[in-house]
Formats: structure tokens, sequence, C-alpha cells
């Protein structure tokens, strides 16, 4: 009877911590999946609940949650979004905060193409320049900013490939389709494949807004209201930091 009453307790301790088991659903901006995915990795090795992440455009995430999308959270590229839920009623009111701040980069698999001072947009023989969609992509808004900066978004427009986020951007880069193009620094941290390889000129900040990238919580469920303080931890900072940003 004794062993038989463990059995019973153990199998209720077993089904209790099952059925405290959530999975969350979170919305995130194409530049922050490398960091996500070992965020939330972390945050499952600690905890009972499963994390699914959805990568894409910061504007088509902002569109799908205007529209109902299932998202317990939602990881921005910028605060415009962000803001823009909040004001509609559709965050859980007070949760809206800055997670990182990032950097954005022109970057090309030429050793030497780019230049330490990004004259290469000035002088560069290049077919191509990549750059993520301005009107959904904080980074490539960024880009825009840059070229605007150095009077050369109108002069540039024959030699531009948009890609729909940063995420196709990158890619477009990486495949040689682009002979250089603006992606986000972190996306050249996230793997030893990119990260020293190349050549690339880091724009400076006063060239273009700042990219402050903002996360809230979209439904006040305690599994995702852990999730989202484990991300402001130390622990989860030290692993933005690690990916190239920087955090408030």
């Amino acid at each position: 009877m004794l062993i038989r009453g463990c059995w019973i307790a153990a199998a209720l301790l077993l089904a209790g911590e099952v059925a405290g088991a959530d999975e969350i659903r979170v919305a995130v901006a194409s530049n922050f999946a490398n960091a996500a995915k070992a965020i939330a990795q972390r945050f499952e090795e600690s905890t009972e609940h499963q994390v699914t992440l959805v990568f894409g455009a910061t504007g088509k995430h902002y569109a799908q949650i205007h529209n109902g999308a299932p998202f317990e959270a939602f990881f921005a590229a910028d605060a415009q979004r962000p803001e823009m839920l909040e004001s509609e009623g559709l965050v859980v009111p007070g949760s809206r905060f800055t997670y990182a701040v990032g950097r954005v980069v022109l970057w090309s698999l030429e050793e030497g193409y780019v230049d330490s001072a990004g004259q290469v947009l000035e002088h560069g023989d290049f077919r191509h320049l990549a750059i993520a969609n301005p009107r959904l992509a904080p980074y490539g808004r960024a880009g825009r900013e840059v070229l605007q900066s150095r009077g050369l978004w109108e002069r540039l427009q024959r030699r531009l490939v948009r890609g729909e986020n940063i995420g196709q951007t990158f890619q477009f880069v990486k495949s040689g389709n682009a002979e250089l193009g603006f992606v986000a620094l972190s996306q050249l941290m996230s793997s030893e494949e990119t990260l020293d390889i190349g050549s690339k000129w880091v724009a400076p900040e006063t060239l273009h807004s700042p990219i402050r990238q903002q996360a809230v919580l979209l439904k006040n469920t305690a599994a995702a209201s852990s999730f989202m303080e484990f991300v402001r931890s130390e622990e989860a900072r030290t692993i933005i930091r690690g990916y190239g940003y920087q955090t408030p």
C-alpha cells in the first residue's frame, strides 16, 4: 500500500507539473532571431514552459497582432509599433520596455570592399545594394536615413534591392546576389561563419535615428509574464549583449 501510495503521489505531482506547463507564442523581429533562440532555450531549461518563436518583419507582425494573431508577446525592431499597440489598448498596461538597442552595418562578403568610412557608397562600382523595406523594417529605415544623410538616397535608387525584412536582406548579401547591403550588426555576430569574413562599416549613430527595440506583453498569462521578466534579467541581458546589441 505504501509503494502504491508513493506511485500515486508521484503521478499526481507529474500531472501537476505538466498542467502548469504552457506554450508561449512570441512574435520576434528577424534581426533578433538568434538572440531570441538562445534566451528561449535558457528559459525553457529553467521552467516547464515552451516558447514558440515566430520571426518576421516588425511591420507585418504589427498588422497580424492588430488583426488578432494569437501571440502572447511581441519583440519589435523599433519603438514605434509597440507604442502604437499600447495607444490602441492592445497590450498589457505598463508592459512596454526597451530590450535592446541595435546597430546597422554596411557589409560585403568581399574582403577590403567596404572601407572604414563607407566611401564605397559614393565611389563603388557595385550593381546591387541590399536594404530591408524601410516601410516595414526599422533596420531598413535606418539604412535609408544613412543614405539620406550622405545625399545618396535618390542617386542609388536603381541599385537598391529591397528585402521584406532584415533576414532576407542579410541573405541577399551572404549569397552574393548583392555586392553589399545594410544589415544588423547582431546578424554578423550571431555566427562564426560571418563574424570575421568580408568587410564592414558600422554606420555612426549620428546618421540615423536610434534603433531602440521594444517589447510588449499582449496577454497577461503567468507563463508569458515569467518569460518577459526573464528577458529583463541580467542573465538574458548578457546574452543580448553577446549578440552585438547594447542594453539599457
